[in-house]
């Protein structure tokens, strides 16, 4: 998801809020080369829905407050009133650095295309320097808490409260035909977002097709539509498998409105990036856990694979990160690790 998406479900209510032409409203200097960058990152770079709503999402609010500032041509845009607009984000608007360091990665990509299409002569971002980021370790589960998440899930889970989740979070009424096997679906899913290390949109993306268990490993489509191949381990194996033997054919419809999708809601319907998120919520309150939301278990699988002495290239390519920098955060988290490195190589350790 994209960081400045917030909490999903204000972000599923933007989207729908959002006209279909974004850059409606916008001086007639501006917005034609905003379309241009836009259809040039879903046609030609290829993002997915979620991440060109960021990108778009981005570059509306820097042209709309930069036409609050005079501005009504891209040639006239200068350094000096993109570290303005940075700065006002921050003092205005509350953004944290890495926030605003992220919305400067959406601003210097738009000048870099405007300048391809001689646009523009220079490009006014060359001289802005990157904001501080302020390093925050992620949140990690204890494999005791781990373990307590996925298995929050019981025969005994009344069914109510998934059809409620799953009828507000894809904005439908009426009561949902929830079977009893539904806590099925939702251990396969936990197991699988622990397993492979999911996102919340990579979870619900996944499709049937996807899913090979007899060689154990999955493929998983990720940003920008790039595909990585996860092996799966056998306890996950076990819950999809139960899950599609005992669940999946009682919520299934047959005018194939599922897509083709692995995870259907209480509907037959493609279960949606919002409903994993509560899911997840739901069941961690259930475990007696607190702040837990799908990253967390991405988290922690790239924390315990650390724990457990795989090398670092190797989560890198399982978590799908292009940057192995990216990666590199987890390295901080298991102290127990660095603690050991520290007494066996520091003369004083």
């Amino acid at each position: 998801m994209a960081q400045t998406a917030g909490h999903p479900v204000r972000s599923r209510r933007s989207a729908r809020a959002r006209p279909e032409r974004p850059t409606e409203g916008l001086p007639a200097g501006l917005a034609p080369d905003l379309d241009r960058f836009f259809a040039y990152l879903r046609v030609e770079c290829g993002f997915r829905p979620n991440t060109l709503q960021a990108y778009q999402r981005d570059a509306i609010d820097m042209a709309q407050d930069l036409a609050q500032q005079g501005t009504t041509a891209w040639k006239q845009v200068s350094g000096r009133d993109l570290a303005s607009h940075l700065a006002r984000l921050h003092s205005q608007r509350g953004m944290e650095p890495s926030s605003v360091a992220r919305h400067l990665a959406t601003v210097r990509v738009f000048f870099r295309f405007l300048r391809s299409c001689a646009v523009i002569s220079e490009d006014p971002t060359e001289i802005l320097e990157r904001p501080t980021r302020w390093k925050k370790l992620p949140d990690v589960l204890s494999p005791k808490q781990m373990r307590s998440l996925l298995e929050a899930p019981r025969p005994t889970t009344r069914t109510r409260p998934h059809g409620d989740i799953e009828a507000k979070a894809g904005g439908r009424a009426g009561p949902p035909r929830a079977p009893d096997e539904l806590w099925m679906r939702d251990r396969a899913m936990l197991e699988l977002m622990y397993a492979c290390g999911l996102r919340a949109s990579e979870t619900a993306d996944m499709l049937l097709t996807d899913w090979t268990p007899t060689i154990g490993v999955v493929r998983v489509r990720g940003k920008g539509d790039k595909e990585r191949i996860v092996p799966v381990g056998t306890p996950a194996i076990s819950a999809v498998e139960a899950y599609l033997k005992d669940c999946r054919p009682r919520l299934a419809r047959p005018d194939g409105r599922d897509r083709g999708r692995l995870l259907l809601s209480v509907r037959g319907l493609p279960l949606e990036r919002v409903a994993v998120w509560q899911l997840v919520r739901k069941h961690a309150n259930a475990a007696g856990l607190r702040n837990v939301h799908p990253h967390v278990l991405r988290h922690s699988f790239a924390t315990h694979l650390l724990m457990g002495g795989a090398d670092l290239r190797v989560v890198q390519e399982l978590l799908g990160h292009a940057d192995i920098g990216t990666t590199q955060v987890y390295t901080h988290v298991d102290g127990s690790r660095l603690r050991s490195v520290h007494k066996k190589y520091h003369p004083r350790g």
